[in-house]
């Protein structure tokens, strides 16, 4: 019975309740309604004002200019008559942009202010408005107006009054109003406060308005028409969105706040157990998220406690070491797919870990499968932390790595098999160059050599004879033997191997290559070498075939100039102590910007018979040594190859 009574009790106050806000949203709305009915009569009082003082307005400056006109047919000195009474309208009405006086031909006599010009086109001065408004006023004798028409500085409308002397017509005097600057005149501050007013057309352009920035307007308007000027033209005002009185806000928010309260004392109980229910269901909906995103994962997650111990993995872990998570959960080190050669590698990384110094870039390790099978891992560690903060253990994410690691070392060997492909075509560019190189000191070589057997032969020869010309011989021996074995130590295949090497020896072993060649194109090579601390650490052969590719393409771009720019510059610098700079600097006619662009793209090139992979395979030698490879263009024309190195530090 208790608990029956309790339920009507309940009930009949959730219906009282539910009366009361449906009471105070009715006594709402009928104020609401009201206050807005009250503020639609306000606003009809405001604009029938507005519109009658905007025609008293215009009217007022009707009959001034009627006065002028019947002024300006008793007056000898008629023009200044016009321009003084002109210039007494024009000061007290901003709205008025000009005023014209108009011949009986319809030509200007006379306009004030004089800085500005009679508007001129098909509806200007003896256009079809013009014509037609100065008919108009002719024949009815009264002011008549124009309808609106844009300019740049805005919409205007004009007013005729027609001149007549004697009862002859004798012209009109023309007033051009701007629609914008009638508004900021006629319209007060306060007014501008409460509305927003705007002036348009039959078509619903809007003329002109003035507005307060950033207001919002409210449903209520007004429009009424503007006679003069017609020509459905209408002013509409807009009643800006009132603030409510801060009484008002206040007790309505009090009287909510009551009602909310009530409300929620009546219904926390059941609201309580609603927030239980939708937590405990959004906790089973997010761990049945997590798990799925978890599951669907193919980096694999192992979770640790605090002293090793295995708490967590993901099937993407099982599946990468081939234990079942039974075999898993629990294992502590050493852990089952630790492989027996890396064990003291993958202890060390456990002891760090468990420490709290995991290293930040990951670690890799040796792996083994539960069929013996081997894998390449690369193990991130990041501290597990609970919902309380607290450090329960450390959460491993863990990447298999050996496809991408045989991937690279496949890239490596590619690489180097081009580079060693890249000499040979080079090498086999210079073969003709290089012959004619070889074939003189050969050719010295038997001369010297006959004319010693010649000398011994005839038994008149001293020592001396002889011993001059086999230091001779012997000189060229050494210059056809440094050719061959420049030769052979840039064709042969070895691996990339660092070591220490002064870079001038370097680029004077690349020029001996090339000198020949550019002796053939008419090409001076000219050596800048200041002094240069330090050691460079690389290969030789490599950095050779870099300096080659980039001094055989410049000698190659010079070969369309004159034979006296044909200039090749090896400009060797230092700008600080951890780097060395070299300059290869050519006098050709440079490269256009599109060029530039693509320089390094593999394959691109400007040679018709080239690969486009020259500059490419420089630039990644240049990067295997730490280092860089750009382009500039040279202000002198041509074209700037720079190569900055590392070298090392003492």
């Amino acid at each position: 019975m208790s608990s029956r009574w309790s339920s009507w009790y309940l009930i009949a106050l959730k219906a009282a309740m539910g009366l009361l806000l449906i009471l105070l949203v009715a006594l709402f709305w009928v104020l609401f309604e009201s206050e807005v009915e009250e503020q639609r009569t306000t606003l009809i009082a405001d604009v029938l004002w507005l519109e009658q003082g905007i025609n008293f307005h215009l009217e007022g400056n009707a009959e001034f200019l009627e006065q002028l006109s019947g002024e300006l047919a008793q007056e000898k000195d008629s023009r200044s008559l016009f321009r003084q009474r002109a210039g007494y309208l024009l000061r007290n009405n901003p709205d008025v942009l000009q005023i014209m006086w108009l011949g009986p031909s319809g030509s200007v006599v006379d306009f004030e202010p004089a800085v500005k010009l009679p508007r001129l086109g098909v509806d200007g001065i003896g256009g079809e408005r013009h014509a037609l408004a100065l008919e108009m006023s002719r024949k009815l004798g009264k002011p008549t107006y124009t309808d609106a028409y844009s300019t740049a500085s805005g919409w205007q409308f004009e007013m005729y009054v027609p001149v007549f002397v004697d009862g002859k017509y004798d012209g009109s005097l023309v007033v051009v109003y701007s629609f914008n600057s009638l508004l900021k005149h006629l319209v007060p501050w306060w007014f501008a406060e409460k509305y927003q007013v705007r002036i348009v057309d039959e078509d619903g352009s809007v003329l002109a308005s003035k507005m307060r920035a950033g207001s919002a307007t409210t449903p209520i308007n007004y429009a009424i028409p503007v006679d003069p000027p017609g020509y459905g033209i209408v002013l509409r005002v807009d009643a800006y969105r009132a603030s409510g009185s801060f009484v008002e806000v206040l007790l309505t928010t009090l009287v909510i706040a009551l009602a909310v309260a009530v409300l929620l004392s009546l219904w926390v109980m059941r609201r309580h157990i609603q927030r239980r229910l939708a937590a405990e269901q959004a906790y089973r909906a997010e761990y049945a998220f997590r798990k799925a995103m978890e599951d669907s994962l193919t980096v694999g997650m192992r979770a640790r406690d605090r002293v090793g111990r295995i708490t967590y993995v993901n099937p993407a872990f099982c599946h990468m070491v081939g234990f079942s998570e039974d075999e898993l959960i629990g294992a502590s080190p050493p852990m089952p797919f630790w492989a027996p050669e890396d064990q003291e590698k993958s202890r060390a990384i456990n002891e760090a870990v468990i420490s709290g110094h995991a290293p930040r870039e990951g670690a890799e390790v040796r792996l083994m499968r539960k069929d013996g099978k081997r894998f390449d891992a690369l193990v991130y560690e990041a501290p597990l932390i609970d919902a309380d903060g607290l450090h329960t253990g450390w959460m491993a994410s863990i990447v298999d790595v050996t496809e991408r690691k045989r991937a690279e070392e496949l890239a490596r060997q590619q690489q180097e098999k081009l580079q060693f492909t890249s000499r040979l075509v080079t090498m086999g560019e210079l073969a003709s160059t290089l012959a004619h190189e070889l074939n003189q000191p050969l050719a010295a070589i038997t001369s010297y050599t006959a004319g010693c057997l010649n000398k011994i032969e005839s038994g008149v020869f001293s020592p001396e004879e002889l011993k001059a010309a086999l230091e001779k011989l012997g000189v060229q021996a050494q210059r056809a033997g440094k050719i061959i074995r420049r030769v052979h130590d840039f064709v042969r295949k070895s691996e990339p191997k660092l070591a220490p090497c002064n870079l001038v020896e370097v680029i004077e072993d690349s020029i001996g290559l090339i000198e020949s060649a550019a002796r053939l194109a008419g090409v001076r090579i000219v050596r800048e070498f200041p002094s240069v601390s330090g050691e460079l650490m690389g290969d030789r052969v490599m950095l050779e075939q870099v300096l080659l590719n980039v001094m055989r393409n410049a000698i190659e771009a010079m070969g369309g100039v004159p034979s006296e720019r044909r200039c090749l510059t090896l400009q060797l610098a230092q700008p600080d102590d951890q780097q060395v700079q070299i300059r290869v600097v050519d006098r050709g006619p440079g490269m256009p910007p599109e060029v530039l662009e693509n320089l390094f793209t593999p394959f691109f090139t400007t040679k018709p018979h080239g690969m486009g992979m020259g500059l490419n395979i420089c630039r990644s030698i240049i990067e295997f040594h730490r280092g860089r490879l750009w382009v500039e263009e040279n202000p002198e024309s041509g074209t700037v190859v720079v190569i900055s190195l590392p070298v090392i530090q003492s």
